[in-house]
């Protein structure tokens, strides 16, 4: 099933610059989905907030016996 979405003619533009010869709008998007997924999965798993650097917690360690 189809639907239509409205978008202004400069973001149909930058859309098209990440397809290729061939894509439909909906291959383009699925692309797109799939690469701010995976960045997003790649935020969370590799993000630094609330984690200790290894002297960090060498020191902590140290302290607390």
């Amino acid at each position: 099933m189809n639907t239509t979405i409205s978008i202004s003619t400069e973001i149909r533009e930058k859309i098209k610059e990440f397809g290729n010869k061939g894509e439909t709008y909906t291959d383009i998007l699925e692309k797109l989905y799939e690469s701010a997924k995976q960045r997003q999965l790649q935020d969370l798993l590799m993000g630094t907030k609330g984690c200790l650097t290894i002297a960090e917690a060498r020191a902590k360690l140290k302290k607390n016996g």
